[in-house]
């Protein structure tokens, strides 16, 4: 039996992307980016290997194992592929432009690579792109991240957008204060809340209970949003009187188009978020395409600063058929008119140009011709 490998094959989870994908995915990227740009964030370009144990500590939650790794010949040292940019922003932002006034606002895209692949995210190598704000994670700043990542998803041509609100430590704060729940349960009541499981949440008993009304308020915004108030001002006391404000106010400018819901205890993915977290979703694509929230950035002297961020993920978009707008291709004959095929390029024209003279239009998947008086003149 051959150990060899078939040509063109590659390894699991991993896929090269051909015309037209490899264009949609290219221009979703430089949409995002380029709507971002327009607000105010400078873009950085992270690189795409770190030493393991610097990268890992950022990453929190991602142990070394779940990480591409591979020895520097250069160093003797252990470098990790990045699994995600954001935590590569973080270090920039703590390290190379610790000096830089805040609020300090950075954008990226690039691809990332995960060691193993999950039933809902089969894809290994993905594409992301997003924006974060260092110093700062007040109401404004969520209201403007938030905002920017649904201009950027609309200038690309995405439509029937959701955003799932959710508050990351609110059962963690809840349990330290108002609600007592000893250490030991709390993230055995954080995964059953998670779950929606109230069942498993009642038989961790009475000390749980107030909680199982968390379950309630969740699904449509407004709706959700009455029943946490209710909460608030029983079981909580008040306590998230400051939350709820701040997540009306981030919910005021987004367009009536668009579709909210809020999952207050919804916890999967955004363990490094702190108060806010939300997801993105949009018609016609399988689960969500984008995420954000609040967290903080740890300097290399132990101390910390405030960031919020989103992130999004194009290869969804481009695997449920996210299409580029055609654009008129143009067949230009061997010895045509160089000034007039640049004028023809301006105008946002594609223009192929012939090699040989036996290289024919429809070939070359042109639907027009340049013709004898600089026109270009359609194929019949």
């Amino acid at each position: 039996m051959s150990d060899a490998i078939t040509p063109g094959l590659l390894p699991e989870g991993l896929s090269d992307r051909l015309p037209p994908q490899a264009e949609a995915s290219a221009r979703l990227v430089r949409d995002v980016l380029d709507t971002v740009a327009g607000h105010g964030y400078a873009r950085v370009m992270p690189a795409l290997a770190e030493f393991e144990d610097t990268l890992t500590e950022r990453l929190k939650l991602t142990p070394p194992e779940d990480l591409v790794r591979a020895l520097d010949p250069a160093s003797g040292r252990t470098l990790a592929l990045r699994p995600d940019m954001t935590a590569q922003i973080g270090r920039i932002a703590a390290t190379r432009l610790a000096n830089a006034p805040r609020p300090l606002r950075l954008c990226y895209g690039g691809p990332v690579l995960r060691l193993r692949a999950d039933q809902l995210h089969p894809e290994r190598e993905r594409m992301q792109v997003g924006a974060e704000i260092i110093g700062t994670q007040n109401v404004r700043a969520a209201v403007e991240i938030v905002n920017v990542a649904i201009e950027a998803l609309q200038r690309a041509g995405i439509a029937g957008i959701t955003i799932d609100f959710t508050l990351p430590d609110l059962v963690t704060t809840l349990a330290a204060g108002p609600i007592p729940v000893t250490a030991e349960e709390v993230d055995a009541l954080r995964d059953r809340l998670d779950a929606k499981d109230a069942g498993a949440v009642a038989a961790l008993g009475s000390a749980a209970q107030p909680y199982l009304a968390l379950i309630e308020a969740t699904g449509p915004f407004h709706a959700a949003m009455e029943r946490l108030e209710a909460f608030n001002d029983g079981p909580a006391g008040g306590a998230l009187s400051g939350r709820i404000a701040a997540l009306r106010e981030i919910a005021k400018p987004i367009g009536w188009d668009l579709t909210l819901t809020l999952d207050p205890t919804e916890r999967h993915g955004f363990d490094y978020q702190n108060w806010l977290g939300f997801s993105i979703f949009a018609d016609g694509f399988v689960g969500e395409i984008g995420r954000g929230g609040t967290y903080d950035v740890v300097r290399p002297d132990g101390t910390s600063e405030p960031a919020i961020g989103f992130s999004l993920y194009v290869d969804p978009l481009v695997d449920a058929g996210f299409a580029v707008p055609e654009r008129k291709r143009c067949f230009l004959p061997v010895g045509h008119d160089l000034e007039r095929a640049a004028e023809l390029r301006a105008q946002g024209w594609i223009t192929v140009a012939a090699l040989d003279a036996a290289d024919e239009a429809s070939t070359l998947g042109c639907g027009y011709v340049l013709g004898a008086m600089g026109e270009p003149e359609q194929l019949g």
